[in-house]
């Protein structure tokens, strides 16, 4: 168990700061460790997290890692990582199709997890990685950025007011040039646009529109995809047809840039998101289609720190799940890609 135990009263009468391990050293592993470094020199979060381990299949590897950011340990295992009982909170930084073991482990070894999106390879998955968490009574949630992230308040906001007036529809897209990465175009990694880019389009009409209400539900979906050569999705299109007629229209690839916007479309007027893997700035625009202004976003220290803080400040509180991603979101988001999938006819090997 946590040496933590969701007192936060006596952790942080003992000093106690919530240890942070990354299990991976690939990419988005160096961005976080870069975060969790950025994050102790601020004093918003310098008495809330301490960049501790970091586990990687090589132990070289994870020498030269830990060296580089500073963690005061590396593990050339992740069972090494597993038995440290100082680890706290474990980010699971490794291919989709290895979350669900590798989450369920940390578990099992009493350490709170923080899983890079996507949470899993499918629902199946997640639902015994959220299973083995209701078990332990340990925070499990999906790190997810954008759902923790200041500009999710700015444009729910921006809609609550009316100022848009009723909204009537919704694009967004994301692509980027990735299948230079082995685990993008392997199909045993669950690789695809879908999982990777296409799990933020869905993410951002999941929190503007409010999908999760019983006002609005999805009724329908149109979608097409354009496989790989492995046989994974390459370039997808989705569009999601909701209960009150809202549709929302999506598009994600591996094969190219996109603008990486994302717009809601009013009555009164409309809004464009910039940059929805991490919003920059919003611009809102009335029926003469005139600016009529722009709205900054909070400046940020990479926009990790907004979950790592969460997922910090749950463990302390003693909770399961973090309130800006909770298990239920997850769910939905799973069974909506599974959805997908299915409609593509696009199964992983592991699925078959």
């Amino acid at each position: 168990m946590s040496r933590l135990n969701g007192n936060r009263t006596e952790a942080e009468g003992k000093g106690l700061k919530v240890n942070v391990a990354i299990l991976g050293a690939g990419g988005i592993a160096k961005s976080m460790a870069d975060t969790l470094v950025k994050m102790t020199g601020d004093p918003r979060y310098s008495s809330l997290i301490e960049p501790y381990a970091v586990a990687a299949r090589d132990a070289g590897r994870a020498s030269d890692f830990a060296n580089k950011y500073g963690f005061d340990v590396s593990y050339g295992s992740y069972d090494e990582l597993l038995a440290d009982p100082k680890v706290d909170l474990v980010y699971i930084a490794t291919p989709h199709a290895l979350h669900a073991e590798q989450g369920i482990a940390c578990l099992k070894a009493g350490k709170n997890i923080l899983v890079e999106k996507s949470f899993t390879a499918n629902t199946a998955q997640a639902q015994e990685l959220l299973d083995a968490a209701h078990e332990t009574g340990l925070l499990c949630c999906e790190a997810i950025w954008t759902r923790y992230m200041p500009s999710r308040a700015l444009v729910a906001d921006i809609i609550s007011s009316g100022e848009i007036g009723e909204v009537q529809a919704a694009t967004a897209n994301l692509c980027y040039p990735t299948t230079h990465k082995a685990r993008m175009t392997d199909p045993e990694m669950a690789g695809g646009a879908l999982l990777d880019v296409g799990v933020y389009p869905l993410n951002f009409f999941d929190m503007a529109l409010g999908a999760d209400t019983s006002e609005r539900t999805i009724s329908e979906i149109e979608t097409s995809m354009v496989p790989y050569k492995t046989g994974v999705d390459a370039t997808d299109s989705i569009a999601l047809h909701y209960s009150d007629g809202v549709m929302a229209t999506a598009t994600a690839s591996m094969m190219c840039p996109s603008d990486r916007t994302g717009s809601i479309w009013g009555t009164k007027g409309y809004m464009v998101c910039q940059n929805i893997n991490n919003i920059e700035g919003i611009d809102l625009y009335g029926l003469d289609h005139r600016l009529t202004r722009h709205i900054d976003v909070p400046a940020e220290l990479t926009g990790y720190e907004y979950e790592v803080a969460s997922a910090a400040n749950a463990i302390l509180d003693g909770k399961s799940e973090c309130e800006e991603m909770p298990h239920a979101d997850t769910l939905r988001i799973m069974k909506l890609m599974d959805q997908i999938r299915g409609e593509w006819g696009l199964k992983y090997p592991f699925e078959q």
